[in-house]
């Protein structure tokens, strides 16, 4: 904790022990500005809300709300069906990723874009996202054609969060933050548990659907290939 805060808490702290006896008011009143600056200091930093930041995520969001309300007229075009993609609809292998199965499925997919903002949103540029969500989504795609042959139907954005997630963590140990190293270690232990002991049966009754752990795996591996991607073109920028 900020040193300056501690300091704020003890003078409050013994100026009120100090006048219990009929001048714990006047105690209040008089440290009163320590104690707003102490509040105003544990707020929370300010959300990325620049154009630059926050567009990429609003138009995944519109896209996946889309897909949601006219899903009766278009799944059947988008969905990502193995079958169909063998014979040569490659677009699937992309547009599977916006569906989902049901309404609780697009808002727990929904909150984490969002969450993912906040946390990351900062580093968020239109061409780093645009690469991000690309590689995410097309290693996750042929990952699951390729290697996880007994899925025959796949939506969701979830692999493609999960890439997001380990190019986020990545960036903040780039960034000298201490807590990508915790999130990146997160990410890791729960792909592991997950391709060891399988998703949470709650969340498969919660999205009424099995859970395509696979996903979540070379969805993280599309975001470190992503990380390393935009790693070269920044550096090549910079030469």
């Amino acid at each position: 904790m900020n040193s300056t805060i501690i300091n704020h808490s003890i003078v409050f702290y013994k100026a009120t022990v100090s006048n219990t006896k009929g001048n714990c008011y006047s105690a209040i009143h008089r440290y009163m500005p320590h104690l707003k600056n102490t509040l105003s200091m544990l707020q929370f930093k300010s959300l990325p809300v620049q154009t630059i930041h926050i567009l990429c995520p609003l138009i995944v969001l519109i896209f996946a709300l889309i897909a949601f309300v006219f899903d009766e007229q278009i799944a059947d075009l988008l969905i990502y069906n193995r079958d169909l993609v063998t014979q040569g609809e490659y677009y699937r292998l992309l547009s599977g990723h916006f569906l989902h199965t049901n309404g609780n499925h697009f808002l727990l997919n929904g909150a984490a874009v969002i969450l993912l903002w906040t946390l990351h949103g900062q580093y968020y540029q239109h061409q780093n996202y645009l690469i991000i969500f690309l590689t995410s989504a097309i290693v996750c795609g042929f990952g699951i054609h390729w290697y996880s042959l007994d899925i025959s139907l796949y939506v969701g954005l979830s692999g493609i969060l999960h890439g997001f997630f380990v190019w986020g963590a990545l960036m903040d140990i780039k960034h000298k933050e201490k807590t990508g190293y915790l999130l990146l270690i997160g990410v890791i232990l729960k792909i592991a548990h997950e391709q060891f002991y399988g998703a949470s049966a709650d969340v498969e009754s919660f999205i009424e659907s099995s859970v395509a752990t696979d996903a979540h795996l070379f969805g993280a591996i599309g975001g470190l290939l992503a990380y390393i991607i935009c790693y070269m073109i920044d550096k090549k920028k910079t030469r």
